[in-house]
């Protein structure tokens, strides 16, 4: 049988303890360096796109001679609004963009167009922090968030959160270029694609055609959420 080793003695252990490495003194100053080496870098991550939109759409309308004033009352946005999108303060919504875009002549494809164009960059997206979206027809019950902008000269796909809560909400049949990928998060509907009907529940997942008219049906348990990734072929 192996032999049980004798119990460490108090001085034994004393004796280990002192031998132990001591921890630093806390340096108060040090600390907060830290503190704010984090924050900066956490910050610079959240206002990457933020600071890209903001001066992109500053440049442009400095380039057209335009006053804020200006492109509020052509565009229909608020000057506030405006000064805090050109100052990288709020994450604004894609209609927003478009308006403000339309008003300066910039199609808003080239305003993503030079961010990280190599591709080869990470886009990470805080929850909650995706663009929120306005489709025509949906503006009432729902949310769409765009989770990824396009990166690049090419737009390949288009991944959004949808939520759902209005039971009664009446939908129109979407139809566009690609191709869509659903997986439903929570909650229960029928989905419709041409003259066909789904019944999904929580990890039922529907590849389909975008090109055919599609959309929900019946929202059967509300609130719903969901996933939809569009693709978008080459030559779209």
């Amino acid at each position: 049988m192996p032999r049980k080793s004798p119990a460490p003695s108090e001085k034994s252990e004393q004796d280990s303890s002192d031998t132990l490495p001591r921890e630093p003194a806390t340096d108060p100053a040090a600390q907060s360096e830290r503190k704010d080496t984090i924050t900066a870098a956490a910050d610079e991550t959240r206002l990457g796109l933020e600071q890209h939109i903001a001066r992109a759409l500053k440049q442009q309308r400095v380039s057209q001679g335009y006053k804020i004033s200006d492109v509020s009352r052509i565009a229909g946005v608020s000057q506030g609004m405006i000064s805090k999108v050109e100052n990288a303060q709020v994450s604004t919504s894609l209609d927003t963009l478009n308006k403000l875009c339309n008003a300066l002549s910039l199609p808003i494809s080239k305003l993503f167009s030079d961010y990280d164009v190599n591709g080869r960059g990470a886009q990470h997206i805080k929850a909650g922090q995706g663009m929120q979206v306005v489709r025509t027809g949906t503006e009432v019950g729902h949310a769409y968030q765009l989770l990824s902008y396009k990166q690049g000269p090419k737009k390949r796909y288009e991944p959004f959160l949808i939520t759902m809560d209005d039971a009664s909400e009446v939908f129109p049949n979407f139809c566009h270029a690609g191709h869509e990928f659903i997986y439903l998060l929570s909650g229960h509907l029928t989905y419709r694609h041409g003259d066909k009907f789904y019944e999904m529940g929580p990890g039922d997942s529907l590849a389909f055609d975008a090109g055919v008219p599609h959309g929900p049906e019946k929202l059967n348990e509300v609130p719903i959420q969901l996933l939809s990734i569009i693709h978008y072929d080459d030559n779209e």
